[in-house]
């Protein structure tokens, strides 16, 4: 292992500053009381994960269909050894009364930002965060900087360096032998100090993105600083089919506006008094591939416009009584792209949002939604057609227990929704795990990746210290968990901010970033919901680079495993019976055991597996529904698995 560290390595105790941790280290009011008649999770059901020893390092645990296979704590330098788990959050305050507000009216008047307090802004804090995956290599965020595994044996991964680079929340992404990183405290540093910054106008502080050449990973090489008015909280890659030369990235900033007098340009106005306000829009850079030092801003859409106000979606506020109090949209939190088919979603805030991106330096808004029982529009996934969106809602902030037997199922979720006509967002229905936890659990949903099984929309999700959570959502209107893997609180008393915050599908294992712990690798295991075959199907996929914020289409190859897969949904929807699926998999396992197709026998066997596509091809024709896709994608898989022995 080789450490790189910048600028001073004094530790000092980890206090949450800034973004998800500025809204746990404030003493946050209390939410009121959801109306009764909203469903709750059960505390009769037996499951497992109800209960659980606490413990930072010996906590109990509890898996269905998943299998912990590793787990490897943070390396030295990047937790504080006298608070190993984090410091406690403050209990929140009681709730304070709220006017309601509709998308065009009058925002409540917000607080105002507390006095620049460099004690407070340039302490350490070491959670981990997002996750980016490159060849044999895990990048694992952190608000301290970033870490670098070597997981060719998901079983064994092994760290391979660390960088120590603070700022906040450090969100990373690659491509190729470029590392991209969010910054968004106000400790950040242009050089990557430690000693953060101890004036509230400064020439050394950065915020926005910073881009590493990682050409030697022991040696990660700043090669950019692209500075922003509201720093990076998220970002996104987003490659131009029509341009590649270049690289652009949406870029989300979420906290406060730094000074003009800091950064030129820069401006905390309201969009009512200035047109030209660092609120309400977000941060187009293009990245030059074949200089990116050169990177720039060059362009800040305004996305939230609407009948000629820059602030135009929702202004914050409630929806009326008992309805949560939602945001009011001047961010994106979140924007997931998929450039394939020109489109990406933003979590942004107080509402959800369609674009179109085939201009990526210029996305169009095509539609949004609201929902009054969303706090905050969190993140994005969508399933792999294209059809799908789910949005998560990060109620509290992360920071907080919103997954008790008292909270709603419908509050901190995801909602699912279906993609209508290409360009119009149609809710389906909520999804959230289905077993409270305790009040010294933050718990919400969170950060998730879609598992490449075919026929299917399957997605594993982080709930912070709700664990890990498999669902399928191939009915947006019945989401169904599936797998899960959850362990206790961090502390029996209090709540110390932990759990998971990615978890993702990276090439055959499921890897969990830890906030408080490390790292985690699962494999999935068959059950009556998921069978051997469709794991292996999802294991057949495998990519050289996944950054999950940039969604590319799954293709799978014409394999027995992916055919066998269809063919058991077929059967678990009663499309299929056990004689003609024993029939299918006899046939392939004739054609799998032929090497060249010119063996004695070869061309019945052949003519076989054609004969049962065509059946198939025409049993599809009186198949609405997935059913129906799933049988010419079977046929499909059969006449190419032919094909490639003929």
């Amino acid at each position: 292992m080789r450490v790189v560290v910048a600028g001073c390595a004094a530790l000092t105790a980890a206090i949450l500053v800034g973004g998800i941790e500025g809204r746990a280290q404030q003493a946050q009011e209390r939410p009121p009381d959801p109306p009764a008649e909203l469903a709750r999770p059960s505390t009769t059901s037996g499951d497992p994960r109800i209960g659980l020893k606490p413990g930072l390092h010996d906590a109990g645990e509890a898996a269905r269909n998943l299998e912990r296979i590793a787990s490897l704590g943070k390396p030295e330098g990047f937790f504080d050894p006298k608070l190993p788990g984090g410091d406690t959050i403050p209990p929140e305050q009681p709730p304070a009364a709220a006017p309601a507000n509709g998308p065009n009216g009058a925002a409540p008047a917000a607080p105002a930002p507390p006095a620049f307090n460099p004690v407070e802004a340039n302490r350490l804090n070491f959670m981990n965060s997002d996750l980016a995956f490159s060849g044999n290599h895990v990048f694992v965020g952190n608000y301290h900087g970033f870490n670098t595994y070597d997981v060719e044996r998901p079983n064994r991964p092994k760290l391979m360096a660390s960088v120590v680079c603070p700022g906040g929340q450090g969100d990373v992404s690659v491509r190729g032998n470029l590392l991209i990183m969010s910054v968004e405290q106000t400790r950040g540093r242009l050089d990557c100090g430690t000693q953060g910054v101890p004036t509230p106008v400064s020439s050394e502080r950065f915020r926005g993105v910073r881009i590493f050449d990682i050409s030697d990973l022991s040696k990660p090489r700043q090669l950019a600083a692209i500075q922003t008015c509201r720093g990076s909280h998220t970002h996104t890659l987003v490659p131009d089919p029509r341009d590649p030369s270049n690289l652009y990235i949406y870029g989300s900033g979420t906290s406060s506006v730094r000074s003009g007098d800091e950064l030129a340009g820069c401006a905390d106005t309201k969009p009512e008094d200035d047109p030209n306000t660092s609120l309400f829009s977000i941060d187009v850079i293009q990245v030059p591939l074949a200089a990116p030092q050169n990177a720039k801003i060059v362009n800040r859409p305004r996305i939230f416009a609407d009948e000629g106000k820059i602030g135009g979606l929702w202004r914050g506020g409630t929806h009326g009584t008992g309805t949560q109090r939602t945001s009011e949209t001047n961010q994106c939190h979140d924007i997931t792209v998929f450039p394939e088919i020109g489109l990406a979603a933003g979590a942004c805030s107080g509402n959800g949002i369609l674009l179109d991106i085939h201009d990526p330096k210029n996305p169009v808004r095509l539609d949004y939604a609201t929902d009054e029982r969303f706090a905050y529009w969190h993140s994005a996934t969508f399933n792999n057609d294209g059809t799908k969106i789910i949005f998560t809602d990060e109620w509290g902030g992360g920071a907080r227990p919103r997954c008790r037997a008292t909270d709603p199922l419908s509050w901190g979720a995801d909602a699912v929704f279906d993609i209508v006509d290409g360009k119009k967002l149609r809710f389906g229905g909520y999804y959230k795990i289905p077993v409270p936890q305790t009040d010294q659990e933050n718990c919400v949903a969170h950060n998730g990746s879609l598992i490449p099984v075919p026929g299917r929309d399957i997605m594993v999700q982080a709930w912070y210290q709700g664990g890990l959570s498999v669902f399928d959502f191939t009915d947006a209107t019945k989401p169904t968990e599936i797998a899960f893997f959850d362990r206790g609180p961090i502390d029996a008393k209090n709540l110390v901010l932990g759990g998971y915050w990615s978890t993702y599908w990276y090439n055959g294992a499921i890897y969990g970033s830890e906030i408080a712990r490390g790292i985690d690798v699962f494999k999935l295991k068959p059950s009556e919901f998921m069978t051997q075959n469709e794991i292996d199907a999802a294991t057949l996929v495998r990519t050289e680079e996944l950054n999950t914020q940039q969604q590319m289409r799954i293709t799978w190859p014409a394999a027995s495993p992916v055919a066998l897969a269809y063919v058991d949904q077929l059967v678990r929807s009663r499309k299929v019976d056990g004689e003609r699926a024993r029939a299918i998999k006899a046939a392939l396992d004739r054609v799998d055991g032929l090497r060249t197709g010119k063996e004695r026998g070869a061309a019945a066997a052949l003519d076989q597996l054609d004969a049962l596509a065509g059946q198939f091809e025409k049993d599809a024709a009186g198949v609405a529904g997935r059913d129906g896709e799933r049988m010419k994608a079977l046929a499909a898989t059969l006449k190419a698995r032919a094909a490639k022995l003929r």
